[in-house]
């Protein structure tokens, strides 16, 4: 039997504008963690990088001048400091929380498509793999990216997805990469060979298919084993609480689910060890749009959650490391 384990409420931001899309968690250290507020409400132009501390209970949110769809540290930050790299609308750069400042490194993302803008990225050495999303989440025109270091190159992989969401990077042996990806309406986790210095993927190969859920797969993160996926699911339809599932990458079988108790709409998770040494899940929830009369079904949305787990340890921060990146980029 599957194991069922219910999440608990962390932090419910008093701010309508911090729970409309919350996703993106990253751990900056023990018991730390950043996020990002991808868009502060349903018509609004902007959205902020957060960092909360879970010992402390304090969420500290920085604006940004556009929507972010994710935010790395960098290796500067020693997993503590203030520089991110940011995805944000169009452009990839670095945002200094200390003063506010914006740094780009490319832009041009998605520059001959319309209607998109950038969603979920990952770090890999000095590379940031990356997609967009259509916003209006109906047409095959957003791009699958890869941001070069070495070169300062912005690479297109793919350019017929609709909401590139939850992807991860693992090295596969005798200096092979499998970048893992998820295509949210597709209800398909894929793996690719990448080869990062030819700038190309592989045919995908369906590593778990999800087709047969009502709910959407969203984001994603790997278990520290790298032998299995952990997965937030996005449920448009009323329900009790959200679902995050872990399945395993070598059968596809499912083999655990961490509940988001009257929040439905489930985003993004997060391994995180704290001071203690324990292993927590966290996981983003989102209220966007929510019904009015959901949102008194719901009024756990766009919430944080903490859950327990069995891992003894989490996955490590993938940073940017800015001094490896052969700036300016073009």
């Amino acid at each position: 039997m599957t194991k069922v384990t219910d999440a608990e409420l962390l932090f419910l931001p008093d701010s309508e504008a911090l729970r409309f899309l919350p996703e993106g968690p990253t751990a900056l250290g023990a018991g730390r963690f950043s996020w990002v507020a991808i868009q502060h409400g349903p018509h609004a132009k902007h959205g902020s990088l957060n960092i909360y501390d879970i010992e402390r209970k304090q969420n500290q949110s920085f604006e940004l001048a556009g929507r972010p769809g994710f935010a790395k540290p960098t290796i500067q930050n020693n997993l503590s400091g203030n520089k991110f790299v940011v995805g944000c609308e169009h452009e990839l750069g670095v945002f200094d929380t200390s003063d506010g400042s914006w740094q780009q490194l490319i832009a041009g993302v998605d520059a001959d498509v319309t209607g998109t803008t950038i969603n979920d990225g990952t770090i890999y050495a000095n590379n940031v793999l990356f997609g967009t999303k259509d916003l209006e989440f109906k047409t095959k025109k957003a791009g699958l990216y890869l941001f070069r270091g070495h070169d300062c190159k912005l690479i297109r992989l793919r350019q017929d997805q609709i909401c590139s969401n939850g992807k991860d990077v693992v090295d596969s042996g005798a200096g092979g990469l499998h970048l893992f990806d998820i295509d949210s309406p597709t209800r398909k986790l894929v793996r690719y060979r990448l080869d990062i210095d030819a700038g190309k993927l592989s045919e995908p190969e369906t590593v778990v298919d999800m087709t047969a859920l009502e709910a959407v797969p969203d984001g994603m993160t790997l278990t520290p084993d790298e032998q299995s996926a952990i997965i937030s699911f996005y449920n448009p339809n009323p329900a009790e609480f959200g679902e995050t599932r872990q399945y395993s990458l070598i059968s596809g079988e499912l083999e655990q689910i961490w509940r988001t108790p009257l929040s439905p709409q489930a985003t993004c998770p997060l391994l995180i060890e704290l001071a203690n040494g324990s292993v927590k899940l966290i996981i983003t929830t989102a209220v966007e749009n929510m019904p009015l009369e959901r949102r008194a079904q719901s009024p756990n949305a766009g919430g944080i959650f903490i859950a327990d787990t069995l891992f003894r340890s989490a996955p490590a921060t993938p940073a940017l490391p800015l001094h490896k990146i052969n700036q300016p980029c073009a």
